[in-house]
C-alpha cells in the first residue's frame, strides 16, 4: 500500500529552533529510558522501537520480532519480557521530568482512571480481578476477569487527544482501590514538585476522575496535598449544607447536617451560590449551578469507612457541588444527560470563574479515554498472552514510554498518510498531528536520532523441548477476585449476637 507525504520536507521540520529543542528532549528521554532497562535492556529497547516503527496495528508479540528495528529473534523478545528488568521508579522520575502540557492559567490538570487488560482465558495467571466492562444490548454491564491498571496522566488544553501518562499501578486482589489511588497521586505530586513543575505558592493542581471513585473519601485521604479533586458523582446522591447556628439554651446534641440537596429532587435545589450560562462547542449552551460547603453524610456503611474507630465521630468533608445541564442540544450531537460534579474546594462555589475552571477541567478527562483506545488498538497494550503479572507490568511501562516518545516527536515526524487521508501537519501547530499519524512517521525520526541499544550478537536457537515429550509440571489454576473477606454490616452483626445469646 503506497503512502504519501503531505508536504515536501516534512521530515526536516526539526531544522528550526523548536525542532532542535524537541530533538534534544526526545534523545534525552530515549537515553534515560534505556538506562531504566537494567536487564535484557537491548531487547526491551528494541521491542519499544519495533512498537513505534511497526507499519500496522500491533496484534501480537511474535510479529514485532520481524521488524528491522528489533534486530533479534522472537525468543529474545519473550525472554526480555519474562526475565528482563525495568526500573519503574527511575522511569517514573524520567517521565515526570518531561515538559507538561501548558495551560494559559499555569495550573496543572491531571486525570486518574482505571483501564482493564482483560484476560478471561488466562486461568493460570495470578492477580486477576473481575473487571466491569460496558457493553451494548444484552452484553451491557459484563464482569470479565483481567488485570486492572490505575493510570495518572497530565491533560492538555485545546481540541486534542494528546495526554502525558505519568504513572501506572496494577491493582491486586488485596488492594483498596481508593487507598492505592491516593498513594499514587501523592507520589506523582512529589515527583512533579521535585522536577520543578509545581512550587510552593503555585495554584493547586486539579485532579479529575469519573464516578467510579469515592470522591469524599479520596479528598479525605489527600488532605494536606495542594490539589483540588473534581469527580463525577451519581445522580441519586444526597448532599447537605452546614447546620444552622444552635439556638441559645437549646437542648440535645449539636446537629451535624443542615438542609439537604438531593440530586434527583429539583425541589431541594434552592440556595445555589452560582447560577450561570456557559457555552460548549460540542454540547451547546449549558446551565451551570454550584453549591459551596456541601458535604456527604459519611457512615460505616459507606465504602472504606468500616474500620473507622467507634469512639470517634465521622468527619464532615465539605466541598463544592456542581450541576451541568444542556439547555439546547448542539446540532448533530445527542443531548448530554445532566451531570453532577463534586470538587474538594469548599469555597469555589461562590466564584463563577473558579466553577468554570473546574467543570471545564473535568470535560478534558475524556482525552484519557482516547489515550486508552490508542494504547489498545494501535500499540497493542492488551494483546500479548502473558502469564506472569510482572511481565505484564514491564510491557505496560514499555507502552507508556512509547506513547511518551510519540508525544515528544509531534514536531519532528513527517506527515506520512495514505492517498485518501487528509494532511494534518500545519506550521506552528504540533497538536494537529494525531498519535497515529506521528507513529506513521516515527521511523524517519528514529533514523536521525539513532539508538543507544547495542547491536545483537549472532547466535543460534536452543534445542527446545525434545520431540514427543510432555509438560509434566503444569501451572496451577489461580482464583479470580478479591481475597480479603467482606465486612459484615452492623445490622447483620447484631442479628448474629442475638442468635448466639438467645
Amino acid at each position: 500500500m503506497n503512502a504519501t507525504l503531505s508536504c515536501p520536507g516534512a521530515g526536516r521540520q526539526a531544522a528550526g529552533a523548536g525542532g532542535d529543542e524537541a530533538r534534544r528532549v526526545l534523545a534525552g528521554f530515549r537515553g534515560g529510558f534505556y538506562r531504566c532497562l537494567t536487564e535484557r535492556g537491548d531487547a526491551l529497547f528494541g521491542l519499544a522501537d519495533a512498537v513505534l516503527c511497526e507499519d500496522r496495528r500491533v496484534t501480537d508479540l511474535a510479529r514485532l520480532s520481524l521488524a528491522p528495528e528489533f534486530g533479534r529473534g522472537h525468543g529474545a523478545l519473550y525472554d526480555g519480557l519474562n526475565a528482563g528488568r525495568v526500573e519503574f521508579a527511575r522511569l517514573r522520575v524520567t517521565l515526570a521530568g518531561l515538559p507538561l502540557p501548558a495551560w494559559p492559567d499555569g495550573r496543572i490538570r491531571l486525570a486518574v482512571d482505571v483501564c482493564n487488560w482483560l484476560r478471561p482465558d488466562a486461568e493460570t495467571s495470578p492477580g486477576r480481578l473481575f473487571c466491569h466492562v460496558r457493553g451494548r444490548g444484552r452484553n451491557a454491564g459484563q464482569v470479565i476477569p483481567g488485570w486492572p491498571y490505575s493510570f495518572v496522566a497530565a491533560l492538555g488544553p485545546g481540541r486534542s487527544s494528546w495526554t502525558l501518562p505519568l504513572d501506572a499501578v496494577r491493582l491486586g486482589p488485596d488492594d483498596d482501590e481508593t487507598e492505592v489511588t491516593a498513594a499514587q497521586l501523592r507520589e506523582v505530586m512529589t515527583r512533579l514538585a521535585a522536577a520543578g513543575h509545581w512550587k510552593p505558592g503555585d495554584p493547586d493542581v486539579i485532579i479529575v476522575m469519573d464516578a467510579g471513585y469515592s470522591a469524599t473519601r479520596l479528598a479525605w485521604l489527600l488532605e494536606g496535598l495542594p490539589v483540588t479533586v473534581v469527580a463525577r458523582v451519581r445522580s441519586d446522591r444526597v448532599w447537605y449544607f452546614p447546620p444552622p447556628a444552635r439556638l441559645p439554651g437549646a437542648r440535645g446534641r449539636n446537629a451535624r447536617h443542615g438542609a439537604p440537596v438531593r440530586c434527583d429532587d429539583p425541589a431541594t435545589w434552592d440556595g445555589a451560590d452560582t447560577e450561570a450560562e456557559a457555552a460548549s462547542a460540542r454540547h451547546g449552551p449549558l446551565a451551570v449551578t454550584a453549591w459551596q460547603t456541601a458535604h456527604q453524610a459519611v457512615h460505616r456503611g459507606c465504602g472504606g469507612w468500616q474500620d473507622w474507630p467507634a469512639h470517634r465521630e465521622f468527619p464532615v468533608i465539605e466541598g463544592t457541588l456542581i450541576r451541568l445541564a444542556v439547555t439546547r442540544p448542539a446540532p448533530g450531537y445527542a443531548a448530554m444527560e445532566p451531570m453532577w460534579l463534586r470538587a474538594s474546594d469548599p469555597d469555589a462555589g461562590a466564584d463563577e470563574a473558579a466553577v468554570r475552571t473546574l467543570w471545564q477541567a473535568y470535560l478534558r478527562r475524556f482525552d484519557l479515554e482516547h489515550t486508552f483506545r490508542f494504547l489498545k488498538s494501535r500499540l497493542g497494550w492488551d494483546k500479548p498472552m502473558l502469564r506472569d503479572p510482572a511481565a505484564a507490568d514491564r510491557w505496560t511501562w514499555i507502552i507508556i514510554a512509547c506513547y511518551a516518545q510519540l508525544r515528544l516527536a509531534r514536531v519532528l515526524a513527517a506527515d506520512i498518510r495514505l492517498p485518501w487521508q487528509r494532511p494534518q501537519a500545519r506550521p506552528g501547530e504540533p497538536l494537529a498531528m494525531t498519535p497515529g499519524r506521528v507513529r506513521a512517521g516515527f521511523r524517519l525520526v528514529r533514523e536521525t536520532l539513532g539508538t543507544p541499544a547495542s547491536v545483537a550478537k549472532p547466535g543460534s536457537p536452543g534445542p527446545g523441548r525434545p520431540a514427543g515429550s510432555k509438560n509434566k509440571r503444569k501451572a496451577p489454576r489461580q482464583p479470580v477476585g478479591k481475597r480479603n473477606p467482606k465486612q459484615r454490616k452492623p445490622a447483620q452483626n447484631r442479628r448474629n449476637k442475638i442468635k448466639q445469646t438467645g
